[in-house]
């Protein structure tokens, strides 16, 4: 998706997601729009569902059928992600809301944010657990303080996973809906890496076809003020077709 690696390849201070959503915008513009946000609060929860064979069939679009034909589904509940299908080759596909988002995005609460992500075995592992547990938290109601420190705290005690060797994720759906601004989609690639330095990619730099961004989950600056987060940078790339081989310019 066109928002998410164009917003991680401009950030530096703050990011909005991955879901979590990359984009053109820069930090400045969104910096301005975080202050005039139209979702400073959760919405009726009923906002944030689908209807299951939707969601199934949006979370499956998330990547090519050979791969998402055998991956296990997960839709959202009202207490979190639920398991819809059981899968056999290691890949997890879901519909990302605004809450597995940073904190600080936004879009962070917005209802119309629709996702489709499948993470390879090696993430779906180590990174989505964390998915799992802030969405859950968030939609009990925890704050986003909360989250934040609860999650520190679960990484610093060994009680989430570590990064996995070869974490990636495909977001290839056509049907996605990734962020309020500029242009809302586009097939992209994230890989989740240990590094603090976006240079070691040559991400953002002119002509570069690499974004990145921070954590996926939290803030460029969240991560600075809590020892529990692991070094991790997602870097992504653009695409030139969706998941089922049309090419982006027919969308």
């Amino acid at each position: 998706m066109r928002v998410l690696a164009r917003t991680w390849s401009s950030l530096r201070a703050i990011t909005p997601a991955a879901i979590y959503v990359l984009g053109l915008l820069s930090l400045r513009q969104l910096q301005a729009q975080s202050a005039e946000t139209e979702y400073p609060r959760m919405a009726p929860i009923e906002q944030y569902l689908m209807e299951r064979n939707a969601e199934i069939e949006l979370a499956r679009s998330a990547a090519p059928e050979a791969i998402t034909g055998d991956a296990t589904i997960l839709v959202l509940g009202r207490h979190g992600y639920e398991t819809a299908v059981e899968g056999k080759n290691g890949f997890v596909c879901m519909v990302e809301r605004g809450l597995v988002g940073p904190s600080d995005w936004p879009d962070y609460w917005n209802p119309k944010i629709r996702g489709a992500d499948c993470l390879n075995p090696p993430a779906a592992r180590s990174i989505l657990p964390i998915a799992r547990m802030r969405t859950a938290m968030a939609l009990g109601g925890a704050s986003r303080e909360k989250i934040i420190e609860s999650i520190s705290e679960a990484l610093r005690e060994k009680k989430l996973p570590a990064l996995e060797p070869g974490a990636m994720g495909y977001m290839m759906a056509k049907g996605s809906y990734l962020t309020d601004k500029a242009g809302h989609n586009a097939p992209h690639l994230m890989f989740f890496v240990p590094l603090s330095d976006a240079n070691t990619w040559g991400a953002g730099l002119a002509g570069s076809p690499v974004g990145s961004g921070p954590y996926w989950f939290f803030s460029e600056k969240a991560s600075q003020n809590h020892k529990g987060f692991p070094p991790l940078r997602i870097f992504t790339v653009n695409l030139g077709r969706w998941s089922d081989g049309t090419p982006t310019s027919t969308n």
